[in-house]
């Protein structure tokens, strides 16, 4: 374990104005809550706070983390309390402590808690102070190299919460080492095997080899040193998730693969890094599409460096990334940049970002998502996500994750622009809506006026940001659709005890059904959540119908317009309880069809002679037509004791014409007049019972036997 003097040197060596009193003070203190306590390893469970706050140290943080990292887990785990560490360490560490004692605590992992509502916990705390999530992922980082002291199902957890969770989350802030690091450990327990693998073959490679890394290193300083470039160069082979990654993603075997090698130049200046990009290039030849100036277009964590892919004579192809040293402080710390320390003051680094506004940046959207789900969603597609950049066409850019399309690109620019996107230039040229946007391009969109998002938009979305604007304009449109039908069920329903209704008898109603408004009312009653007898019961009880009361047949449908005429269609033979929609006929009013009818996919590409309806709630009388197909058998008295059951059921038999006769079985067609879907169940469920009847079948018309639409 590391002494309280030899983690004071670590933090002097960044920080020579540490207050080392204060550092020792909670050294201490946190050795004495600590004691007599183990971790699995059988260690002192000190030594884990002290490993993390020696991790934290290596991102030249502030004493306050520091100390909170020697304290993360006194308030849970130890009799201390959040009020005796503010009197003694000050409510800013206090806060720290608290709020990463809270992170702990969430499960966010587990099936058994709301996952996504953690998530939102995870930003809260997030956004009160980001080094709360420092010290955590420091936290995580520790006991994901000790690891292996824990039980084989609790290390196949905490691995895979590591790689879904904290490992992209610490990408995202911009400390790629800690997200390689995560992402290997967590590769060690889930696929031991193909980790094993990696590095037998590395092993093999430099066997054949020799060291590349080192030869490449001397040759990029040697064309480095004749450009005149002052430059510090380093070379590693990637981690061994990485390439796995790689050979997923690109379904190749480690023979073929070829980048498995990263270089690293920093420069003095930033002039420099272009100067170096130049030299580079003029010894190695640069691979097509895979340059990224993340310099002049910098990542919104801060990050900024120039990527390269260049192939020497054997066609081994190496990564070249080029920064300069302030570029490079940020790129190993990410957002964590904005609190180190120099030379004992804050580091004044023109390329650190600020938190607030970075946390902002990345949960504006996320507070419009009430359902939970979609919220994870929305954060998995903005965390997790690597960037494109996309040039408007007046030359401003515009970031988005990778895999965006053209809707996304509309939603980044306006929601507005979003809503009415009907196309897309790229480059110059009409491209699908699903087309995936790449680097560098100049992207134009084509809007139309009167133009709403479509359902199949959530399919092409991939940001969170058009995702949830998308979700929530289609709501709106359904609410309208819903409005407008509860507004045609409460107009019948009142008419029908003799009332109308008026404004104020539905805010008298909303009022008794507490309900937040009148539409609020109607849109409830639209989506059948509420019933028209509910409303005209809540205003008029001693008026309000009974279910019992029978529903006449020429208001049995809501939805038409005033004076509009519906008749049933023939083909689908519609009956109260099923879904139905209404198909406008030039010279015959709406034709009601069944929401499941064959009919409905000719008219497809008809929108606009599409009606919205729904039957009326209460009792309808037993005068809607029906076909049965029915195979019975040829005996004496069956088709009298078929006919008696069917009168049973108190449904009239209005026609029936034999199809087929044959010496052992007759096959018709039966004609029944019935109230609604729930009585032709109950019949054709008792008539399949009977033994005499072979088969059963409701009857529908196809449309291919059908004259055609119009």
């Amino acid at each position: 374990m590391i002494s309280p003097d030899d983690l004071i040197a670590l933090v002097r060596n960044y920080n020579p104005k540490t207050n080392a009193d204060r550092i020792a003070d909670a050294y201490q203190f946190g050795e004495q809550m600590h004691e007599g306590q183990f971790r699995h390893s059988g260690e002192p469970y000190f030594t884990h706070p002290v490993a993390v706050a020696a991790i934290l140290t290596e991102q030249r943080l502030d004493d306050a983390t520091i100390i909170t990292a020697l304290l993360h887990d006194t308030i849970e785990d130890t009799k201390a309390s959040y009020d005796e560490v503010a009197s003694r360490f000050g409510d800013e560490v206090a806060m720290l402590v608290d709020g990463v004692t809270k992170l702990t605590n969430l499960q966010l992992s587990s099936r058994e808690t709301k996952q996504a509502e953690n998530f939102r916990k995870l930003f809260m705390a997030m956004s009160k102070d980001l080094r709360v999530i420092l010290v955590k992922l420091a936290d995580r980082l520790h006991n994901m190299r000790t690891i292996k002291a824990m039980r084989p199902e609790k290390q196949a957890q905490k691995a895979r919460e590591t790689m879904d969770i904290y490992a992209p989350l610490a990408g995202r802030m911009g400390m790629q080492w800690m997200r390689e690091e995560l992402e290997d450990l967590a590769f060690r327990v889930l696929n031991p095997e193909g980790r094993q693998s990696i590095i037998r073959r590395f092993v093999t490679l430099q066997r054949e080899t020799g060291d590349v890394i080192h030869r490449i290193t001397g040759d990029m300083r040697i064309e480095l040193e004749k450009a005149g470039i002052e430059a510090e160069v380093f070379g590693r082979a990637k981690k061994p998730y990485s390439i796995w990654r790689k050979m997923q993603e690109k379904d190749q075997g480690f023979s073929r693969l070829s980048d498995i090698y990263g270089f690293r130049i920093i420069t003095v200046g930033d002039e420099d890094t272009y100067r170096a990009l130049g030299a580079i290039h003029q010894r190695w030849r640069a691979v097509p599409g895979r340059f990224k100036d993340y310099i002049s277009q910098p990542k919104s964590n801060g990050y900024r460096s120039i990527h390269t892919t260049v192939s020497g004579r054997d066609g081994k192809r190496v990564e070249v990334q080029i920064r300069t040293r302030q570029m490079h402080d940020v790129a190993e710390t990410g957002v964590a940049a904005h609190w180190s320390y120099r030379d004992g003051i804050r580091s004044e680094n023109p390329f650190a970002v600020d938190p607030a506004k970075w946390i902002a940046s990345l949960t504006e959207q996320f507070d419009a998502e009430e359902d939970h789900d979609e919220f994870l969603e929305a954060v998995k597609l903005e965390m997790y996500s690597d960037q494109v950049f996309c040039f408007t066409p007046k030359g401003d850019v515009i970031k988005l994750p990778k895999g965006a399309t053209p809707i996304d690109y509309a939603y980044a620019i306006h929601t507005r622009i979003g809503h009415a996107c009907v196309g897309a230039k790229v480059d110059g040229i009409r491209v699908p809506l699903w087309t995936r946007l790449r680097n560098g391009q100049s992207v134009e969109i084509i809007i139309a006026e009167g133009q709403t998002p479509q359902v199949s938009w959530l399919e092409i979305a991939t940001t969170g940001k058009a995702r949830t604007a998308i979700r929530r304009a289609l709501r709106d449109a359904d609410r309208a659709r819903f409005v407008k039908l509860g507004h045609e069920l409460a107009r019948s329903a009142f008419e029908h005890v003799g009332r109308k209704a008026t404004d104020k008898a539905l805010e008298t109603a909303a009022r008794a059904l507490r309900v937040n408004s009148v539409d609020e009312l109607l849109a409830r009653l639209g989506a059948a959540v509420l019933t028209a007898h509910d409303v005209v019961q809540a205003v008029y009880p001693d008026l309000a119908p009974d279910d019992s009361d029978e529903v006449s047949p020429r208001r049995a449908v809501i939805g038409l317009e005033p004076g509009q005429s519906f008749e049933r269609a023939p083909c689908c033979q519609p009956l109260p309880g099923e879904r139905i929609v209404g198909i406008t006929y030039r010279g015959r009013g709406v034709v009601v069809h069944a929401m499941d009818c064959d009919t409905l996919g000719e008219l497809e590409d008809q929108p606009e002679r599409w009606v919205d309806l729904h039957w009326h709630s209460g009792t309808h009388p037993a005068v809607y037509g029906v076909t049965l197909e029915l195979t019975i058998g040829n005996d004496a008295g069956v088709l009298g004791r078929i006919c008696t059951l069917i009168g049973e059921k108190k449904a009239n038999i209005s026609d029936l014409e034999f199809v087929d006769r044959k010496p052992d079985f007759y096959r018709l067609m039966i004609n029944v007049e019935l109230r609604d879907v729930e009585q032709l169940h109950s019949l054709m469920l008792m008539l399949e019972a009977e033994s005499d009847v072979a088969a059963v079948a409701r009857f529908r018309d196809l449309p291919e036997s059908r004259p055609s639409l119009g």
